[in-house]
């Protein structure tokens, strides 16, 4: 009777030590699961609050310029949406050195005292470098977007007429392919980028 309460007693400690192995194992793999849980939730939380900040930067920017683009428009035909979407493209949403310090939006070649030599890329012979050029520098980005209009309408020192196609455009994305047809950047998908770019911020409703 004694060795049999023995045994008993044994399987029971057994047991219980079980119990609590067992036990220890749900809360490390609860807590486990808890905290991988966490840092996902956490991650996506980061992401979705710079998706945001993104995004309102990029609204905040399109409020900027348009303005002034639409009032080129209203008076040289030069379309709101090509205008923005060129600052977009050039500018990099007017984070570049050249948007930010020196208020260029549209990349403009200068010469002279009211310049400045900076980096920048060109696709040449089925490739891009860095190379270097001189840039206007304006006092604002208001005056870089006249400056802009009346190069659409002056043309270059060589060809007066060289953008009269973006001008007499009927549609965004006849003034487009104008751009990139008249060589105004070296980028082979000027034009599709541009177009690419009017659509997704849907900028078409600044001609209206």
């Amino acid at each position: 009777m004694a060795k049999r309460r023995r045994k008993a007693k044994k399987r029971l400690s057994t047991t219980k030590t079980t119990v609590w192995i067992l036990a220890i194992i749900v809360i490390f793999l609860g807590v486990y699961a808890g905290h991988h849980f966490y840092r996902i939730w956490n991650q996506q939380r980061i992401e979705q609050q710079a998706w945001e900040q993104d995004r309102q930067a990029k609204e905040l920017f399109i409020k900027q310029v348009a303005p002034e683009a639409q009032a080129m428009q209203n008076t040289y035909h030069v379309y709101a949406s090509i205008t923005i979407a060129q600052a977009i493209l050039e500018s990099q949403w007017g984070t570049s050195k050249l948007a930010s310090q020196y208020h260029n939006l549209f990349g403009i070649k200068g010469t002279g005292p009211n310049s400045r030599e900076l980096t920048t890329k060109e696709y040449i012979n089925g490739k891009w470098i860095v190379t270097k050029g001189r840039f206007r520098v304006y006092d604002s980005w208001s005056d870089s977007i006249k400056d802009h209009t009346k190069l659409m309408l002056t043309g270059t020192d060589t060809n007066q007429q060289n953008y009269d196609r973006v001008v007499k455009a009927s549609n965004y994305r006849e003034a487009a392919q104008a751009l990139q047809d008249s060589g105004y950047a070296t980028d082979p998908d000027y034009a599709q980028k541009l177009i690419s770019v009017i659509k997704a911020y849907k900028l078409y409703n600044y001609d209206k």
